[in-house]
This record gives C-alpha cells, sequence and structure tokens, in this order.
C-alpha cells in the first residue's frame, strides 16, 4: 500500500516517512518501489535540496517483510524492488539525514549507513540478525560496517548479531549524535533545512569527494544479493523463516 510510505515535503526537504506502525514498520515491496521512485523524484527535482528518512514513534524498521523472504524463497521472483531502493540508495545525489527512534533491525540498520547524517534516540538498539535467519549481511554492510568501525565490532554486529545501542553506535562512527525522543524530528529536520541552504552545487562536490568511487560499494551490493537470493532457498533460512512464523501465530 502506497500509503504504508508517506512523501512530504517541508520547503526544500523531501520526508519519506516509513508509516506501517502496526507492522513495526516492516518494509515490503511496494513500500520499497515507493521509497525509490520519491528519492528518483526528489533528485530529478531541483526545488529539493535535501531528503529525510523517519519512521513511527519507537519504531524506525523493523527490516523487511519476512511474509516476502517465504515468497522469494518458495517461488521463482527474486524481488527486484529491493535491489532497486538500494541502487537509488547509492546513486542519490541529494544529501540524505535520518532520524531513528526504537526499533532499527536489517534494513532499518543499513539503510542508515547510506545516510550523511543519522540521529538516533537513546531507547534505539541497531540489530542485524541476519545470520540467525541463514542469511548473510546485505545493502553493502558487508563493505562499508568494517570501513568505518573496524573489522571487530563489525562482525559484533553483523555476524554475532550484537544490538548496539545508539550510543555505541555513536561511538562506533555509524551514526551521528544521540537526541531525545521528543526533539528527533525537529532535530533532524533542522539539520536538513541548514543543508538546503547551503549553496547546492558546492554541497553535491563535497559530498561526491567524501562518498568517492562507488563502483566497490555496487561490486559489493551485487555480490551481497546473488548470495542473499541463493541463502533464501537454503535449508538453515527455510527453517529459520518457519519458526520465526510459528513464533508469531503462537504469541
Amino acid at each position: 500500500m502506497t500509503d504504508h510510505i508517506l512523501v512530504e515535503r517541508q520547503g526544500a526537504v523531501q520526508i519519506i516517512r516509513l508509516n506501517r506502525p502496526d507492522k513495526k514498520n516492516a518494509l515490503t515491496r511496494p513500500m520499497y518501489a515507493r521509497m525509490t521512485a520519491a528519492l528518483a523524484q526528489g533528485d530529478a527535482d531541483p526545488s529539493v535540496r535535501a531528503h529525510v528518512f523517519l519512521g513511527a514513534p519507537g519504531t524506525f524498521s523493523a527490516g523487511s517483510d519476512v511474509a516476502d523472504f517465504l515468497a522469494m524463497a518458495t517461488g521463482g521472483d527474486n524481488g527486484p524492488e529491493v535491489w532497486d531502493f538500494l541502487m537509488a540508495l547509492v546513486g542519490i545525489e541529494k544529501p540524505v539525514v535520518s532520524g531513528v527512534d526504537g526499533i532499527a533491525v536489517g534494513i532499518g540498520t543499513t539503510l542508515n549507513l547510506h545516510c550523511d547524517l543519522t540521529f538516533a534516540t537513546p531507547r534505539t538498539v541497531f540489530r542485524t540478525p541476519f545470520v540467525d535467519l541463514g542469511l548473510i549481511p546485505e545493502a553493502g554492510s558487508s563493505l562499508l560496517v568494517p570501513a568505518i568501525a573496524g573489522r571487530q565490532l563489525a562482525f559484533a554486529m553483523l555476524a554475532l548479531g550484537e544490538g548496539f545501542s545508539a550510543e555505541r553506535a555513536k561511538a562506533a562512527g555509524l551514526i551521528y549524535e544521540v537526541v531525545e525522543e521528543n526533539v528527533l524530528e525537529a532535530t533532524v529536520l533542522a539539520a536538513a533545512n541548514r543543508i538546503a541552504a547551503k549553496p547546492p552545487e558546492a554541497i553535491r562536490i563535497a559530498r561526491e569527494l567524501m562518498r568517492g568511487p562507488r563502483d566497490a560499494l555496487i561490486a559489493r551490493i551485487d555480490e551481497e544479493t546473488r548470495i542473499f537470493r541463493e541463502r533464501l532457498k537454503s535449508d538453515e533460512a527455510r527453517a529459520a523463516f518457519t519458526a520465526f512464523m510459528t513464533r508469531k501465530k503462537a504469541d
């Protein structure tokens, strides 16, 4: 449903808001497609100077919808919407700011690796339980997290599946700042508006210089995606997803 992703404008800032709180903002394939379209439209619009990602109070995102994973594991459709969204994140030309509150699982964590500034609240926990589901890291996280935080912290997050508090994520360089829940959105929008007020070509060039060539990142996402799709059909992943769905029905 397109209303699960709300796209708003505040001056020169485009806000992409995850709006499926009853499902902890688990991302479906139509939601990925809507975000991809919003990023493309905002980048093409000269009146947009910055993008913002926000979730719901207490929930940024619980990750990709497990039902979609099960469908891909048992069918022939590889889910191109996720790949398209990741390529949109890698190729985005305008600055991206995110505000994370509470649950941030899977893509709810790795999305922020592609943002220029991420603010999170003290109750936020960043978690990537890919291996626990018989899968592997995605969104270029197997390249980005070791480069930012070092191999051992990356292993703890991506392989051990250890949750990182907002403070620990900040100390590791994975996010910019920790702010209280009641000022998160205002802080994020203030930062985005500060960015939007700067000379757009100068900030574009500065951002490109800091990001550097993205060939290696695209190649890593391609490799991760190929292996991820293979792992979705593995016995380990099917058993993990079945156990997860059984627990959900029992709750």
